[in-house]
């Protein structure tokens, strides 16, 4: 049987929240600990760790949705083994829990590259390269892959179209925040 994601209480006040961002799609192996959404209250924006591990069998609400109430099933996940045909017992949450995110952040149509370049403003002065160091950067501990950014920090360096892997942090232990971007 499907185990269900639920919305999480982030905070004791919290009775609903925003699902920013999925960092796992329907598919992706999830082991306990792994960060699979970003979710966005009316105080933070805190990333989401898996507690039971599996597959992403179904995503219930979408990226960018709004007003999803505490314990409401976000997704699905399948254990190791199980068959995908179990996810069809579970219907899509009322339409009344969760509000779809504006037209203007729907998801590009089929075919359309999602990332495109935003044009310079008039007069704006091109930014210089990051510069690189030879040694160990903090913020990717044990030569990983993972980079620590703010929340803030990732959605800023997404709109601005710039990698965060080339980004030296001048946060705790190496952490690229706002000020960074």
């Amino acid at each position: 049987m499907p185990i269900e994601i639920r919305m999480p209480a982030l905070s004791p006040t919290m009775t609903e929240g925003n699902l920013t961002r999925w960092l796992k799609k329907e598919g992706d192996e999830v082991h306990s600990g792994d960060v699979i959404a970003e979710i966005e209250t009316d105080k933070a924006t805190m990333e989401y760790e898996a507690v039971d591990e599996g597959r992403i069998g179904k995503i219930i609400v979408p990226e960018g949705a709004q007003g999803i109430k505490v314990n409401q099933p976000i997704a699905l996940l399948l254990e190791e083994g199980e068959d995908p045909a179990a996810l069809e017992k579970f219907a899509a949450p009322p339409s009344g829990n969760g509000r779809q995110p504006a037209a203007a952040v729907a998801p590009p149509p089929a075919g359309v590259s999602p990332k495109t370049e935003p044009a310079p403003a008039v007069g704006a002065q091109p930014r210089p390269a990051p510069i690189q160091s030879e040694r160990a950067d903090p913020a990717r501990p044990n030569g990983g892959d993972r980079v620590f950014a703010s929340p803030l920090a990732r959605r800023m360096a997404q709109q601005a179209g710039l990698d965060l892997a080339g980004i030296r942090g001048s946060g705790p232990n190496g952490r690229v925040v706002k000020a960074d971007i």
